[in-house]
């Protein structure tokens, strides 16, 4: 409460003892820990919110900043909330539990705020109405680590431990659904009884609008005696399992057969896209839609442009821009997901609108644009590294607007910041989406449009 000192969320009682020193929090850092100064140094402490005083305990001292556990709040915010999840206190899968929901999401703003003017000495015209979903049982995808802990009977499975390369003690996880939340256990039991229990490192989950999987990571063939272990475990929770021995395309389904296949529908635009265990695809599918409707609505497609969607994987944009009367070209590095995306193209009668084209947009991009031709519209779908080299090779008659989808806040700046004072964009808007609630994963969305010679929007041809 408010003015009361009260014990720490995440004390962290393993750390080494040192001296507590108080401190009043000005700000939370892009990964969530609060920003103090102390000692002539800034300090993170992790578990702290901006505006309490707290006492905390120096982890680690670096030569121009510091690192720090949280031990008391001498005043907390009123924004602190008690976490929902038991495990919360060493779980390093979630950081902001202690942070309420709606605080979250205003946080992230001011993150992509700040990164905007900052690192791309930007402002958008516009900020955009946060895009959230769930705040609880939203998790579709997860990597769920696995270690044999004799101590503890046997496997544990969940995610890892906060600074730490070990596994949670855990039996539930108020991120994942329900249903496989109320797996943890089960799947402890399955592991500590295969002969192939300390040759599994991990489980991912893959959760589809009709079927969901398991896919298990084996590091050494699985006998016919786990392989009917895991059947029988199959046939009791109804959830299909797959091995993987290597890398990500040696995954197989354990009875192909009767495997379902994992889809989630986009309904706003009639669309169903089907992907393997896998493949990436957003792990919150409620606020993906969401997503796709706000770049649909920011590109205003009025039928005919043609519009290049870049990174566009499995086609999770491509299709929406297609149903809304756009011609699409499709670029990814992967040709896997590039054959997924051929493949629900043609199951929503959407073929003759998608073009897809393999190619590594971070090499040789001028030279690919230019072998495309000239775009009305443009969609980016980036990893973390963002569109560097692409923005770029853009020239003087690059597309009207240009949508940037953004999974790191930093790169988007980066990108922004070279479309704008470089290439003649505009920002005109930008805000985020909370694709991971209760972490400090910072998902976004801006809208560029070019200027005319009076510093005016384009208007479209």
């Amino acid at each position: 409460m408010p003015g009361s000192a009260v014990p720490a969320p995440n004390p962290m009682a393993a750390a080494p003892p040192a001296e507590a020193h108080a401190a009043q929090v000005a700000s939370l850092a892009q990964d969530g820990r609060g920003v103090a100064r102390a000692g002539g140094k800034v300090v993170f402490i992790e578990g702290a919110l901006p505006g309490e005083v707290v006492e905390f305990q120096r982890w680690r001292r670096k030569s121009n900043f510091d690192l720090a556990n949280l031990t008391r709040v001498l005043h907390g915010s009123s924004a602190r909330v008690i976490p929902r999840c038991p495990h919360y206190e060493r779980c390093g899968g979630c950081s902001f539990q202690h942070l309420d929901s709606h605080a979250q999401v205003a946080v992230k703003q001011r993150v992509l705020e700040d990164a905007l003017a900052r690192i791309g000495k930007v402002e958008p015209d516009t900020l955009l109405s946060p895009i959230y979903g769930p705040y609880w049982g939203y998790r579709q995808r997860a990597r769920l680590s696995v270690r044999q802990v004799a101590r503890k009977g046997g496997a544990l499975v969940g995610f890892r431990e906060r600074r730490a390369p070990l596994v949670v003690d855990m039996d539930s996880c108020e991120v994942l659904p329900p249903r496989f939340s109320a797996l943890i256990r089960p799947l402890r039991e399955l592991v500590s009884e295969l002969v192939l229990g300390n040759r599994i490192p991990q489980i991912e989950v893959a959760v589809g609008d009709e079927a969901e999987a398991l896919t298990v990571r084996v590091l050494d063939p699985v006998s016919d005696v786990d392989a009917a272990r895991m059947r029988a475990f199959s046939a009791r929770h109804a959830v299909d399992i797959y091995l993987q021995p290597g890398g990500p395309d040696s995954i197989y389904a354990l009875d192909a057969m009767t495997a379902q296949p994992l889809l989630y529908r986009l309904p706003e635009f009639d669309l169903s896209l089907r992907f393997e265990p896998g493949d990436f695809t957003q792990v919150n599918f409620a606020v993906n839609r969401v997503l796709v409707r706000r770049a649909i609505s920011l590109l205003e497609l009025r039928g005919g442009e043609r519009v290049a969607d870049l990174f566009c994987g499995l086609g999770n944009f491509t299709l929406a821009i297609a149903r809304r009367g756009g011609v699409v070209v499709g670029v990814d590095g992967s040709a896997e997901l590039l054959a997924r995306a051929g493949e629900n193209a043609k199951a929503n009668g959407l073929a003759d609108q998608v073009q897809l084209v393999a190619a590594d947009l971070f090499k040789g991009a001028a030279a690919l644009l230019a072998q495309l031709g000239r775009f009305d519209r443009m969609l980016i779908d980036p990893p973390r590294d963002g569109a560097q080299t692409l923005v770029h090779a853009l020239d003087a008659d690059g597309p009207e607007r240009i949508v940037y989808v953004s999974c790191n806040p930093a790169t988007l700046a980066r990108d922004a910041g070279i479309l704008v004072h470089g290439k003649g964009y505009r920002l005109c808007a930008a805000g985020v989406v909370n694709m991971f609630p209760h972490t400090s994963h910072v998902e976004s969305i801006a809208l560029f449009v070019r200027q005319n010679e009076t510093g005016l929007p384009k208007q479209p041809r």
